[in-house]
């Protein structure tokens, strides 16, 4: 399989979205692209979309399982 072929096959999803499924802020999805901590690609219309395989990556490159979030109790 070429890399360009394994590139369609991953999964993408918005700015937004990774948002939500990891629990931060866009200013924070924004940092972890500047600093190459999640991989992306750009649409032709310029949109940014998010490699899902690369939002639970470890810095040595090892995928981490997802971590759970933790319940707030209001005491």
């Amino acid at each position: 399989m070429t890399r360009e072929a394994m590139i369609v096959d991953r999964k993408t999803i918005s700015i937004m979205q990774a948002c939500e499924l990891v629990g931060v802020s866009r200013r924070t999805i924004y940092n972890w692209i500047a600093d190459g901590k999640v991989e992306y690609v750009r649409t032709a219309g310029g949109s940014i979309r998010i490699f899902v395989d690369t939002l639970w990556r470890r810095s040595d490159g090892t995928r981490q399982p997802r971590a759970p979030q933790a319940s707030r109790q209001v005491g």
